[in-house]
């Protein structure tokens, strides 16, 4: 088997839940703090965490421009709630734009507070049913066109693909399910 090299976002959040599901799935996991942690990546995990700081983080650390450059040339990138809102081309009542590589309109903490955090099973295209637990998670409001939909839950859209972007609502890395993350790695094999 190759070995798969995939950068996890390690400035905040829950980078090390990533690296253990993905270390158990095969995948050489490497921390990403610093420009100099990005080459030889074969792909990238931004995580949870608050997309506010994490922000923040991207610009003082060097990362931002680097990063943005990366993944808009394809490198496969899974992004998982705070995640999924750096990625995000809009952010519903809010002009801050982080990398803005993904055609999607989200809303923040759109379920409520950490106190309405909630899980449910629900089936993801190519996947099948799965746990998916929601911490004070955003939703999808509007996609582009060309953004393919992997989940919903109540209506909302919790799940997207984008060329080699896929974007959660939701932690998978919270889970024991693993299905997520190995569809991720089978993309960076691509």
């Amino acid at each position: 088997m190759i070995n798969i090299k995939i950068g996890v976002l390690a400035l905040q959040g829950a980078f090390m839940e990533h690296e253990r599901i993905l270390t158990e799935a095969g995948a050489v996991c490497t921390e990403v703090r610093r420009p100099a942690d990005l080459t030889g990546l074969d792909g990238l995990v931004l995580p949870g965490g608050e997309s506010t700081v994490q922000g923040q983080l991207l610009q003082k650390s060097g990362l931002f421009a680097p990063l943005r450059e990366l993944i808009t040339d394809g490198l496969p990138t899974l992004a998982t709630c705070a995640g999924l809102i750096l990625l995000a081309q809009k952010i519903r009542g809010s002009s801050v734009i982080h990398l803005g590589t993904l055609p999607v309109t989200v809303k923040r903490n759109a379920y409520g507070r950490q106190l309405s955090s909630f899980v449910t099973e629900e089936p993801v295209k190519g996947i099948g049913s799965f746990p998916m637990i929601f911490i004070r998670a955003p939703y999808i409001e509007r996609t582009a066109e060309n953004v393919e939909i992997l989940a919903k839950v109540n209506g909302n859209i919790v799940a997207v693909k984008y060329g080699n972007q896929i974007g959660l609502s939701f932690h998978p890395e919270l889970s024991d399910n693993p299905n997520i993350h190995e569809r991720f790695l089978a993309l960076c094999r691509d």
